[in-house]
């Protein structure tokens, strides 16, 4: 059903759903266009709506080839929109999900065409602050790139800033997706263009890998992860690459190159690169949980005690699942110091070789129960038939035979 988005717009049928709002496809003065419909009760925000308005120039402002463009805001009544340049395609987390990993030469052309349009943005001294791969578009019309990868574009500038108004979170609050929040977010300091390129690095080695570095279990636990554990190196990649994202990840957001250079560096690798298929690498296990993970708001998130944990998915209003867009958003409360402690700098969950479970996970353990019990089933096995061919020679043999008596090795009879 159609309905009049403003003067100028129409809406005609959903596209999507996400944690902010509704995207619809939609028809303007110049032709097709996506329309992002942000939640009523944001509209009827009226701190919000004028914060909306102050950063109209910043985001019509941003024009590169690998951003999707903001065409127009519109505040009209209960309605509060972005209307973005239509991208005929889909997002990353599909071709993710549907593919599980890429290959590395697409996986590094896609963040490569992600870190220019990051670039640009933060030259305009705009933060995303919520890079993940529900945000990255793939143009299905686009050329071909490297690896037959499309085109990608980065999308939602400004709906993380928007949600994380005063009035609706405290300086003890966090707003983000838990899987790609950089540590310093975690620490409560506030969002650089740093955290885009920490958050832009857990994409690529979940696109490498096929799960983010320190995503999995609680949510306390994966904020906890960010701050106290050191990334997992992955099978298989280049050197070059591997050192790339180690200090994209890097703890110290002053250490992380900057998106421009990043962009340089990832292309500079293509060529080595070329040909070599998907990793091999099984995900960790799921459900583990950290005993001391920092706790979670559950006024603002409370699962369902059957509801599987998705990688990354937290839904955004209480009790809700999340929709096949992936409902990210949440609102979290900024870890204690004393719930962040955990000892000397420890080693995310490493991936482990397919078929073989990962050291020190619930599945190792029980490997190594189950080995020590066979261990010991063997062991109990041998002295019984020790015992039993010990009574066998005590009675000579069992034919009335004496035993001889090695002639070498048996101490002298005594008469």
């Amino acid at each position: 059903m159609a309905r009049n988005i403003g003067s100028r717009y129409t809406a005609h049928q959903i596209l999507g759903r996400g944690s902010a709002g509704t995207v619809w496809l939609g028809e303007g003065p110049e032709g097709p266009v996506a329309i992002k419909l942000l939640r009523e009760d944001l509209a009827s925000d009226q701190e919000l709506v004028g914060r909306f308005v102050q950063e109209r120039t910043a985001l019509l402002g941003l024009d590169h080839p690998h951003v999707v463009a903001v065409r127009d805001l519109v505040v009209d009544g209960n309605d509060l929109a972005l209307v973005m340049t239509l991208v005929r395609g889909t997002d990353l987390r599909t071709r993710l999900d549907r593919e599980r990993r890429l290959a590395p030469e697409a996986a590094v052309a896609i963040i490569a065409d992600v870190a220019d349009g990051l670039a640009a943005a933060h030259k305009a001294q705009v933060v995303h602050r919520d890079v993940k791969p529900e945000n990255i578009l793939l143009d299905m019309e686009g050329p071909l790139g490297p690896g037959g990868s499309h085109p990608a574009l980065l999308t939602d500038f400004g709906v993380a800033k928007l949600i994380d108004t005063p009035r609706r979170t405290k300086a003890t609050k966090i707003i983000g997706t838990p899987d790609y929040l950089a540590p310093e977010i975690v620490e409560g300091l506030p969002p650089r263009a740093a955290v885009d390129i920490y958050a832009l690095a857990t994409v690529l080695y979940e696109l490498l890998a096929g799960f983010t570095p320190f995503g999995g279990g609680h949510p306390g636990a994966v904020l906890r992860r960010h701050v106290t554990e050191t990334v997992v190196p992955l099978p298989g990649i280049p050197e070059e690459l591997w050192q790339l994202l180690v200090q994209c990840l890097a703890k110290a957001p002053a250490s992380r190159l900057r998106a421009s250079e990043l962009a340089v560096r990832l292309r500079d690798l293509l060529p080595l690169l070329a040909g070599i298929p998907p990793l091999e690498v099984d995900e960790p296990d799921a459900g583990e949980s950290d005993p001391q993970s920092p706790a979670y708001d559950e006024q603002q998130y409370t699962p369902a005690a059957e509801e599987p944990r998705r990688r990354g998915a937290v839904p955004l209003v209480p009790g809700s699942a999340p929709d096949s867009n992936r409902d990210t958003h949440t609102s979290m409360r900024v870890p204690a110091p004393d719930e962040l402690a955990g000892g000397p700098l420890g080693t995310a969950r490493a991936p482990r070789a397919p078929g073989r479970p990962r050291p020190g996970s619930a599945r190792n353990k029980a490997a190594a129960v189950r080995k020590r019990r066979l261990t010991l089933g063997v062991a109990a096995v041998a002295l019984c038939a020790a015992i039993a061919v010990g009574g066998w020679l005590a009675t000579g043999g069992g034919d009335g035979d004496p035993v001889p008596q090695d002639s070498e090795n048996s101490a002298p009879a005594t008469p």
